[in-house]
């Protein structure tokens, strides 16, 4: 019979294990991948975005910047001998030099029924290709690499690498060509799997898949089904890839995972925008099958939808809510690596740990068009502290925000009727330009904005379905927009061509700015800091007089040092600084060369350094950062200790300071270590070396001061013949006289066609 003392105990057993039971389940169902373990990170070819691919420094890399936990992937070929070796592509000449070496010695074969021509790897023993030179292979990666001797590597050779993986994954891509080459791809890999112990064999033939299914124990070596595009033909079955994804329970059979291309699970349109995700993952896990995703770099423009951020991609995937792959293929491992360890299951309200500030750059203009509404209200979405107004003056006197005085730079204006109102004025710009002084308020709020994209020559591209979306702010209408933002600790107003506003056109712009804040309120206690930062310090003297706002001195031009003298002057008008990232840490040719004293000279007089433009495009990022924002900002904030990022992608920022590795202390992973400037540019063989550049020069006092502002002057309004004013100051006729000249010969010749 029992006691009511041992059922108490007995129950109250109970409960505590449900407890640990559902504390173990909570943990386990983080995440939602098959087994309930974090998703694999599998280094296709090694570190194949920076060096060379399947190369040892590719490999070395990998762990190196990843962590032990990574799996290093090799696409095994087999030489005339039937060694196996790592290399990408079954055209040689692809991946390394060896065009070079056998000169004209191309070949031409069958492989899955498509003539081919090139250099195979089954016309050469391994001995032959003892002299060929891996080399990089995509022509967005750094080449400077190419001159050192990465020798082709054996699959034997990957145990004996000084950096050790968690695991080996070895992809059998073409066992039926090979076995036309009387070469025995079986053969091999049964006989060097008793010598080293694969995770992972891939394959994406389905005859050789069946062929060794019986040789390996699953809890040692899991055999996964790769496949191919959907129209592509399985060989042996004859089928189509995508007619196999409909039988799962069959390739159940004989894999214990599939590996995908990514779009298999979360496919783009034809614009590069997401469409809603398949039931992929979520059918195969069903069947008890593992899902991997491939085809991710950080170097390729992928879905808009990620900002050209390649670790919201990464976090999609396996952090959706919906389910999580297995495991992800990557040319860049350090950043799936972050995304894994560092910043999934973040929910929206996770605490920011690190308090460096994020400032916008014109709201968020990588993803709308600068200073417009939808960019400001982005950016305070994605949790900007401080967002900022560059003030342009309109010629009825009204200041609004816009990043240039220029209205050709972020409008259509050059295709409206003010197309006319060109002008050139040396004092403020080089090239023509449709002033915001020469139009009015009315005028300008009409126009189409447009957005920026810096990096065209890239055709890098910047959300083209909003290319055009959104509308221009007042400076009252921005204080109105951000004065209630509880999230925004403060704005930053940007004033810049005072004196020849004041002196040319009669516009008094720092007048305009203090009315408008105290207008709004900001001259009174409140939550949110004011910023007034200029590249002129007479601005900022002019504001230290009738303000008690913040003063931010920006430096144009990219410094390697400051005199003493310099940040003493800047001292005694201004709080902060603003600097290029380049005044941090110089490069050559995008090679991070070391670093200055600038942020210590400044920091040591207690000026905060914000420092300018953080931007997600793989371009704007020195190689240093492997193509990832997040390692580049991580770097700036934990290597140099800035106080400030202005960028352009303030959500990438924002996520930055809420990762869960900032707090891990002593055990902070490999990839959330700042990056070591000029690591990389020593490791560039002479040849190689891009030309040196001289050492950026030191910034001096003469150069920050600047004389008082002038009064602003009284000039007669002239009205032009559209209704809108006359350019006046510097204006060149001759421009105005060519863009008439030009649209009265459109007029002509459309008259002449009708």
């Amino acid at each position: 019979m029992w006691k009511p003392r041992a059922l108490s105990a007995t129950l109250s057993l109970l409960l505590l294990l449900q407890s640990l039971l559902a504390l173990v389940s909570a943990q386990r169902s983080a995440w939602k991948t098959l087994n309930g373990s974090p998703p694999l990170v599998i280094a296709r070819g090694g570190f194949s975005g920076m060096f060379s691919d399947s190369s040892l420094g590719a490999y070395n890399l990998a762990v190196i910047t990843s962590g032990p936990d990574v799996f290093n992937w090799c696409d095994v070929q087999l030489t005339k001998d039937g060694v196996g070796i790592c290399l990408p592509h079954m055209d040689l000449h692809n991946s390394t030099n060896i065009a070079d070496v056998f000169q004209n010695k191309t070949t031409s074969y069958s492989v899955n029924g498509v003539p081919t021509s090139g250099y195979f790897s089954v016309d050469y023993t391994l001995k032959d290709l003892s002299n060929v030179i891996l080399t990089q292979g995509v022509l967005s990666r750094p080449f400077q690499f190419d001159g050192t001797p990465f020798n082709v590597l054996t699959v034997d050779d990957l145990v004996t690498l000084d950096q050790r993986p968690k695991g080996l994954w070895l992809n059998v891509q073409h066992d039926a060509f090979y076995t036309q080459h009387n070469l025995s791809m079986r053969s091999f890999v049964l006989s060097v799997s008793r010598r080293i112990v694969f995770s992972y064999i891939s394959s994406p033939e389905v005859g050789f898949l069946r062929g060794i299914t019986t040789r390996f124990n699953p809890k040692t070596t899991k055999l996964v089904f790769r496949f191919l595009g959907q129209n592509d033909i399985e060989p042996s079955t004859n089928q189509t890839y995508g007619s196999l994804l409909k039988n799962l329970t069959l390739i159940k059979t004989f894999a214990s995972g599939i590996l995908v291309p990514k779009d298999y699970i979360w496919p783009v349109d034809n614009s590069l925008y997401l469409l809603p995700h398949t039931s992929l993952v979520s059918d195969a896990h069903k069947v008890g099958l593992e899902v991997f995703a491939s085809d991710f770099v950080n170097d390729v423009p992928f879905s808009y939808n990620y900002s050209y951020d390649p670790l919201a991609e990464y976090l999609q995937f396996i952090d959706n809510g919906d389910f999580s792959v297995d495991g992800v293929l990557s040319d860049f491992p350090i950043t799936p690596s972050e995304a894994v360890g560092c910043f999934a299951h973040l929910g929206t309200n996770a605490t920011k740990t690190d308090k460096t500030l994020v400032i916008s750059k014109y709201g968020s203009s990588g993803d709308y068009p600068a200073c417009t509404d939808l960019a400001y209200k982005k950016a305070i979405s994605d949790g900007v502290d401080v967002l900022d107004c560059p003030v342009q003056m309109a010629k009825d006197g009204t200041p609004f925000c816009l990043n240039s005085i220029d209205l050709i730079e972020s409008t259509t204006v050059a295709q409206s009727r003010f197309s006319t109102y060109a002008m050139s004025i040396p004092e403020i710009k080089s090239g023509n330009g449709v002033f915001t002084f020469n139009l009015t308020w009315n005028d300008i709020k009409g126009l189409t904005p447009s957005i920026l994209n810096p990096f065209p020559r890239y055709r890098l591209y910047r959300n083209p379905r909003y290319n055009k979306a959104g509308t221009f702010l007042t400076l009252s209408d921005f204080l109105s927009l951000t004065k209630n933002q509880t999230s925004l600790s403060g704005v930053m107003i940007v004033v810049e061509n005072a004196a020849y506003l004041a002196q040319k056109q009669g516009l008094g712009v720092t007048d305009s700015v203090i009315d408008a804040l105290s207008k709004a309120g900001y001259d009174n206690s409140t939550a949110q800091k004011v910023y007034i930062q200029s590249t002129d310090s007479s601005v900022l003297q002019k504001f230290k007089e009738k303000t008690n706002y913040e003063l931010v001195y920006k430096i144009n031009d990219d410094v390697g040092d400051i005199a003493n003298a310099a940040v003493k002057d800047i001292k005694s008008f201004a709080s902060s600084v603003v600097i290029s990232k380049k005044s941090v840490f110089p490069d050559d040719e995008k090679f991070l060369t070391g670093s200055t004293r600038t942020v210590e000279k400044l920091k040591a007089t207690n000026l905060s350094v914000f420092v300018e433009t953080f931007s997600n495009e793989f371009v704007s990022q020195a190689w240093d950062f492997f193509s990832d924002a997040t390692v580049e900002i991580n770097t700036y904030i934990q290597g140099s200790g800035i106080d400030g990022v202005i960028t352009d992608f303030p959500k990438t920022a924002d996520r930055y300071r809420r990762s869960k590795c900032l707090t891990a202390g002593n055990n902070t992973p490999v990839y959330m270590d700042p990056v070591q400037p000029g690591g990389l540019y020593g490791l560039i063989t002479k040849a190689y070396l891009p030309p040196a550049v001289a050492p950026l020069p030191p910034l001096t006092e003469s150069e920050v001061t600047e004389p008082p502002l002038p009064p602003v002057a009284k000039i007669a309004p002239a009205s032009g013949p559209t209704g809108a004013a006359r350019p006046q100051g510097s204006a060149q006729p001759k421009v105005n006289v060519c863009f008439f000249l030009s649209s009265l010969a459109v007029l002509i010749v459309s008259l002449v066609l009708l």
